[in-house]
């Protein structure tokens, strides 16, 4: 008993063809399968398709508008199991959701997404910047960039770049409060604290051994990088700070690295995605700039 969708298909063959033997031909069976998927399909319809003696057959009226409706059906089911891949007459599409740690995707990954939203018009991004760890899973997040450690093994994920904490302050700072040579020297000094939204609690600052560090004369605290990186730049406190965003200031001049034999091991900065099976093409296009971008950092 053949179902539905294949009693449909061999009709729609068989309307094409001058003979149930023709539509076997094409169709890779015995005329006497095209016959019997015919019949079953008028006794499921209760309408004659076509009319056939033992030398012609001619399908019937009914038969060429159910043809035309069902060709269609037809061609939107089969396109279901096509691989979404570019082809020289499409262009790639859909949407892609993106995570990532504020600062990162501000300074790192907006030029490469401006780059592939105009080479794939069609791709359509969602980019969410957040510091705090996003479920991946219930917020259907295609592509994530996180820094520190991956504790589940159901990602396919790719360490890209390194990411250090310096401590830094301004060269006035230092010249007024002199330079720390130790963490409890640092704890005294004003310094500016970076505030987890996840938790609500300052982030601490880490060292080398494990250690951690709560800096007691805080001046200055923020939920934002970027204020608090802006925040040492005036010279208000000194602030433990990711080298990709104070790097710069100190090759300028601007700030001073202090208690660099007590800085922590650098931290990895991974680009994930979910283990979902075969990839589509617009993803793949995503991730693959997007590991590009922060191999850059």
């Amino acid at each position: 008993m053949l179902n539905k969708l294949e009693m449909m298909r061999i009709f729609c063959v068989a309307a094409e063809s001058a003979s149930f033997k023709d539509a076997a031909m094409r169709l890779g069976v015995s005329p006497q399968a095209v016959t019997r998927a015919v019949k079953q399909l008028e006794n499921t319809i209760g309408e004659p398709l076509f009319y056939r003696n033992t030398r012609h057959m001619r399908i019937t009226e009914f038969g060429e508008q159910l043809a035309v409706r069902a060709r269609g059906g037809l061609a939107g089911f089969d396109e279901l199991f096509q691989p979404n891949e570019q082809s020289p007459d499409s262009d790639v599409a859909g949407t892609v959701r993106i995570t990532a740690p504020t600062v990162i995707g501000r300074r790192y990954l907006l030029a490469a997404l401006s780059e592939i939203t105009q080479l794939y018009p069609n791709i359509r991004i969602d980019l969410r910047l957040a510091d705090t760890i996003t479920d991946v899973i219930e917020q259907q997040i295609d592509i994530s960039v996180r820094v520190g450690f991956l504790r589940d093994s159901s990602f396919v994920a790719r360490a890209m770049a390194k990411l250090r904490f310096l401590v830094v302050a301004t060269p006035e700072l230092i010249a007024r409060t002199g330079k720390p040579d130790t963490l409890d020297a640092l704890a005294a000094l004003p310094s500016v604290a970076l505030i987890d939204n996840g938790s609500g609690r300052l982030w601490p600052w880490y060292f080398d051994d494990s250690q951690q560090l709560a800096p007691a004369n805080r001046v200055f605290v923020t939920d934002d990088a970027e204020a608090e990186l802006g925040m040492v730049l005036q010279g208000a406190g000194y602030g433990q700070i990711a080298d990709c965003l104070a790097q710069p200031y100190i090759e300028q001049g601007r700030l001073v690295s202090v208690l660099d034999q007590f800085a922590p091991p650098p931290w990895d900065i991974y680009v994930y995605r979910p283990q979902r099976g075969p990839v589509p093409a617009r993803i793949r296009i995503v991730y693959d700039r997007i590991v590009q971008a922060v191999a850059n950092i």
